[in-house]
């Protein structure tokens, strides 16, 4: 077994720990990064807003990404959702 699939088969349970924390507060770290950002934004007078805007969105999609992972069982990016009322008849 090479370096690599040592690496992932011991990170793979821990990246499950990290989605299931995640899931479970995704709120609180939403909330931690706007807080940093804003206190980066403060102590930096507004010089790199745009960088720290766009750190900010990357984070958040990250987060985003690992919460969404654990609610979607096949992951396929299925995107598909069935309509609520029945197809008119002719």
């Amino acid at each position: 077994m090479g370096l690599l699939n040592h690496l992932k088969s011991k990170l793979g349970p821990a990246k499950g720990k990290v989605s299931d924390l995640a899931h479970q507060h995704g709120g609180k770290i939403h909330h931690g990064i706007d807080k940093a950002a804003k206190v980066v934004d403060e102590r930096t007078k507004g010089k790199y807003s745009d960088k720290i805007h766009t750190g900010t969105d990357k984070a958040k999609g990250a987060m985003d990404r690992l919460t969404h992972h654990k609610e979607e069982p096949g992951a396929g990016g299925d995107t598909f959702t069935p309509p609520t009322t029945p197809p008119p008849s002719s």
